[in-house]
């Protein structure tokens, strides 16, 4: 394939400006064409559940462009990619306007997980957590006194509640789980986190799915499956996303991966040239699972892109890329700041290596066959810096 010239990227988020600037900063000065489904410019989405809905952070301070000057960009916003054709890279915008480019670079992220139908969520008051607009309506919503009932305790739903309870909300969280977390901390992780939120006045109901949310036009509130009835005028769903590829069916593109993204080798190639993947929508290879592995983290939104740029520019057979750092993310909860990185099987053993889990600043590592996979601090951030820097990294051929 030719040294491309014209290059699609296609979501304007957080994963899509990190391709574009990977781009720029390895010297490509052809077109690049950035198409996303919002309005607005790309935007920091982690603070969207925390100083955003406190009225802390601005929107400007969201922006994702502040250091990075003009990258050149031909910006199409506001218009959704609803097709894409991998044998002749173009694109097809729901307006009916179509782009080709030399090279495509996905980045469509996720949307968030809906209630399934039945259970109700067209209420007014139903809200999820996912774009700026998302959070800016939730945030008109978010008055003292009121009460607010979070269906799902994962980290989403979990920072809400730290957000709504200072600012003088009555907070209930909602897990269909055993306990918060289980999924991506284990269970002894998670048990700390529910005592975090039990000690500033925040109910924990784990093990009871929602049966249905009540009220006509108007959420009342919401009903367990074991009768329970707890009233509310403010619901959040927050039960995980599901990655935008949906607009890529019938493209022949790798979309029956077991994470639902779309399949990609270890530097984002799709298989189809000049087509790649990255950030939420995407399923890397990944050499220490042995499979493709979807990573919904900020961290892997950031730095992964540029691995998929350097191996576009370079094409095929350009050797071994230098290793990639183990998977990182973190949360803010009650000032509390949560670090984990590394991967988690399920079968390890977690023990305490410092602090203590009744005063929130644990540091716990995770090990497998006596080896350690994966680190997770609470309010440790010298020592989980360390452990973290310790994680076995793997080479990745390009």
């Amino acid at each position: 394939m030719a040294a491309p010239r014209r290059l699609l990227v296609v979501g304007a988020s957080l994963a899509g400006h990190a391709a574009a600037r990977a781009l720029r900063g390895a010297g490509f000065d052809g077109d690049v064409v950035m198409i996303g489904d919002e309005r607005h410019r790309p935007y920091d989405r982690p603070p969207l559940s925390k100083g955003f809905l406190a009225g802390t952070t601005s929107v400007e301070d969201l922006s994702l462009e502040d250091h990075d000057g003009d990258l050149g960009l031909d910006w199409r916003l506001g218009v959704r990619a609803v097709a894409l054709d991998p044998g002749t890279r173009t694109v097809t915008l729901a307006d009916g306007d179509t782009l080709t480019g030399d090279a495509v670079v996905i980045a469509t992220g996720s949307r968030a997980r809906t209630l399934p139908p039945g259970l109700g969520g067209e209420q007014r008051g139903v809200h999820t957590l996912r774009t700026l607009d998302d959070a800016v309506a939730l945030r008109a919503e978010l008055l003292p006194g009121a009460r607010l009932v979070l269906v799902g305790a994962g980290f989403v739903g979990a920072e809400i509640a730290a957000t709504a309870r200072t600012l003088g909300l009555d907070v209930t969280l909602v897990e269909a789980a055993a306990g918060p977390l289980a999924g991506p901390l284990g269970s002894e992780v998670g048990a700390m986190v529910a005592r975090l939120h039990a000690a500033h006045g925040v109910p924990l109901l784990c093990g009871t799915p929602v049966a249905r949310l009540t009220g006509r036009t108007r959420v009342e509130g919401v009903e367990l499956a074991d009768g329970r009835h707890l009233p509310a005028d403010v619901v959040v769903v927050g039960i995980g996303s599901v990655a935008s590829v949906d607009w890529l069916a019938g493209s022949g593109l790798d979309l029956a991966g077991p994470t639902g993204g779309l399949g990609c080798d270890a530097v984002g190639f799709t298989g189809a040239p000049g087509v790649y993947g990255v950030g939420d929508c995407s399923a890397w290879h990944d050499a220490v699972c042995g499979a493709q592995h979807r990573v919904e983290h900020w961290t892997d939104s950031h730095e992964r892109p540029r691995r998929a740029v350097d191996a576009l520019l370079a094409g095929a057979g350009a050797g071994v890329a230098a290793p990639l750092p183990a998977p990182y993310f973190w949360s803010e909860q009650y000032g509390v700041h949560i670090q984990f990185a590394g991967h988690r099987f399920g079968d390890e053993t977690v023990t305490i290596e410092a602090g203590s889990p009744e005063t929130c600043d644990v540091l716990a590592v995770y090990r497998r066959g006596g080896k350690a996979t994966a680190v997770l601090g609470m309010n440790q951030p010298r020592l989980f810096g360390r452990l973290r820097r310790s994680l076995v990294a793997l080479p990745v051929a390009v």
